[in-house]
């Protein structure tokens, strides 16, 4: 036992994404039993852990739309020796980018006010509420990233191939023809 070498602590996060990511993550099946032997996780959504602390690695799904998806972020990057950004939406703002050229008052009012299926018609304003960004942000505008895997969502084994790669210090190298765009 005491000479067991410490396992990699690894930390995820989604911001403004589907979770895509994770899901994708998951898919790596059995191996996920493989991988547990070789790290430990840290705040991810699987352990429900709030705040993350000092990490080998965290990977980042998703853009930075709002303060609170600022916050997280660089908490990550203080604590990440490795930052990976994987997905379309951290690496382009994807999807919940779409809104950037349209002015955030207009989004709510039309979401909010005039959209049929909305019961109630009154913008959210809880204090408690994160503060929505006028855009939504790829995550390398906000903090320095280290790698990209790009993808939506980068599929399964991809993931596997890129984080063995990273746990075993070798540098990832994911050919296009092994990413996909759903």
């Amino acid at each position: 036992m005491a000479d067991e070498k410490p396992k990699i602590r690894i930390a995820t996060c989604s911001l403004a994404g589907c979770f895509g990511c994770h899901t994708s993550l998951l898919d790596i099946d059995e191996r996920l039993f493989d991988l547990m032997e070789m790290v430990e996780f840290d705040r991810t959504p699987f352990t429900d852990i709030k705040h993350c602390g000092p990490c080998d690695i965290g990977i980042v799904e998703g853009g930075v739309s709002n303060a609170e998806n600022a916050r997280v972020l660089k908490e990550f990057r203080e604590n990440c020796n490795v930052l990976v950004a994987i997905g379309s939406c951290a690496i382009t703002g994807n999807v919940p980018a779409l809104r950037n050229n349209i002015d955030l008052w207009d989004c709510f009012q039309e979401v909010y006010l005039y959209d049929s299926g909305t019961e109630g018609k009154q913008i959210p304003n809880d204090p408690e509420l994160p503060l929505p960004f006028d855009k939504v942000y790829p995550i390398y505008e906000v903090v320095k990233v280290d790698y990209f895997l790009h993808g939506c969502p980068p599929p399964a084994d991809a993931i596997w191939r890129f984080l063995t790669a990273l746990i075993q210090g070798r540098e990832p190298e994911i050919g296009y023809e092994s990413l996909r765009y759903d």
